[in-house]
């Protein structure tokens, strides 16, 4: 039997591990490519974590939570804006198939999913055509639950073993699915 590439791949780990390290050095990699999703970036304040921004790989930028935020919706200490992610999903998770070679999109996780756009994009963009590399949380109900399970997704752990040549391997298998 021939080894057949995963077109959807879940990158998962605990907090800290290296997922969007991972996931930043992939887009730079793959930056002949049509890539669209976004990645997230923590916001710090004299050396203290305040809060997550989402960057798109179209250049926009959103808020996604912070502490000062006086949302009810909150994951830890952090007050969630769903709100602020929409427009990225609705620019950059909404592309036809003819303008995207590679969707990045970090991360499948709890703030995210507070956001009803970005829940109903994530299983129209796996099951496209379009290669989807994704970070997602280790631990996690719904969502997060049911696109580990999927029979077309391979499912990658970042380990302090695997994680330098994970953006390479990552490469590979997204280039054999284009």
């Amino acid at each position: 039997m021939t080894y057949q590439p995963a077109k959807n791949l879940l990158v998962t780990g605990p907090p800290g591990c290296g997922k969007t390290t991972v996931i930043r050095r992939l887009i730079e990699r793959l930056g002949d490519l049509r890539l669209s999703g976004f990645y997230t970036e923590e916001l710090r304040e004299r050396g203290q974590r305040v809060g997550f921004e989402a960057v798109s790989l179209s250049g926009r930028h959103a808020i996604l939570a912070h502490v000062s935020s006086r949302s009810r919706l909150r994951v830890g200490r952090y007050g969630v804006d769903p709100e602020q992610l929409r427009p990225l999903v609705q620019q950059d998770m909404a592309k036809l198939d003819d303008q995207v070679d590679v969707y990045l999109i970090d991360e499948i996780g709890k703030m995210e999913l507070f956001c009803p756009a970005f829940v109903e994009a994530i299983p129209r963009l796996l099951d496209s055509p379009i290669p989807v590399v994704a970070t997602v949380a280790m631990k996690g109900h719904g969502l997060i639950a049911q696109v580990k399970t999927r029979e077309d997704v391979r499912l990658i752990q970042v380990t302090g073993q695997n994680r330098e040549a994970l953006p390479e391997e990552l490469e590979r298998e997204v280039r054999s699915c284009c």
